[in-house]
């Protein structure tokens, strides 16, 4: 999956990206509101990660604006601000959930779960196709009953064709989840993760539209 936080705080912000990367995540890092808005139009991103308090504003404002372009990316609101009121300003602006400062990194993670498989339509926490069984917020995937191991970044391949079952993702899509600002796009790497995760989940579990996207078989 593909993040954009904007937090000015470094240990935090170094903190939680650190903690999603290892859960094969990419996280771009915005400090300001303007580096924040910059990014959010440059990028589709699957989850905004947003700070209230920053340098040279109000995130709520971002969220207003980001909102009246017609970005519905999943918003979690990340704030110092313990009030109602800011809580619920937050809300009404259009994000989807919100966490108090300070929290626990296990559940940030279990929020952005929840709250993308609201967005996907797919509430349960783990998904079952055919013999194969995923469970995104543990991180965990059998076949048969079998555990399989997978590397972080084909986690991420599996994570975005997981959240709808059956619907083409477009290759330009994984690319974004696998690479984050800064780093150089391998022209073949979602061929070869797609290759790969094959070999373990069974060539029939990933089909190919040519020309499009790959999608999870059901």
């Amino acid at each position: 999956m593909r993040i954009l936080l904007i937090e000015d705080e470094q240990h935090l912000g170094a903190a939680v990206q650190e903690h999603l990367r290892s859960e094969s995540h990419a996280v771009d890092w915005a400090q300001t509101l303007a580096d924040g808005d910059a990014a959010a139009a440059a990028t589709d991103y699957e989850l905004l990660l947003l700070d209230l308090n920053l340098p040279d504003g109000e995130g709520v404002s971002l969220l207003k604006s980001i909102r009246e372009r017609g970005n519905d990316c999943p918003v979690l609101i990340l704030t110092a601000q313990d009030q109602i009121s800011d809580r619920i300003a937050g809300l009404n602006a259009g994000a989807d959930d919100y966490l108090v400062k300070p929290f626990d990194l296990e559940e940030l993670s279990a929020r952005i779960q929840a709250v993308i498989r609201r967005y996907s339509g797919n509430l349960k926490p783990v998904t079952d196709i055919g013999d194969i069984s995923i469970d995104l917020t543990a991180k965990l995937v059998w076949r048969s009953g079998e555990e399989i191991t997978l590397t972080r970044r084909e986690w991420a391949i599996l994570d975005l064709l997981s959240w709808r079952p059956g619907a083409i993702v477009s290759k330009e899509k994984f690319e974004e989840a696998l690479y984050e600002f800064g780093e150089e796009v391998e022209s073949n790497a979602v061929e070869v993760h797609i290759s790969r995760l094959r070999k373990k989940l069974g060539a029939e579990a990933i089909g190919t539209q040519r020309g499009v996207g790959y999608k999870l078989v059901i």
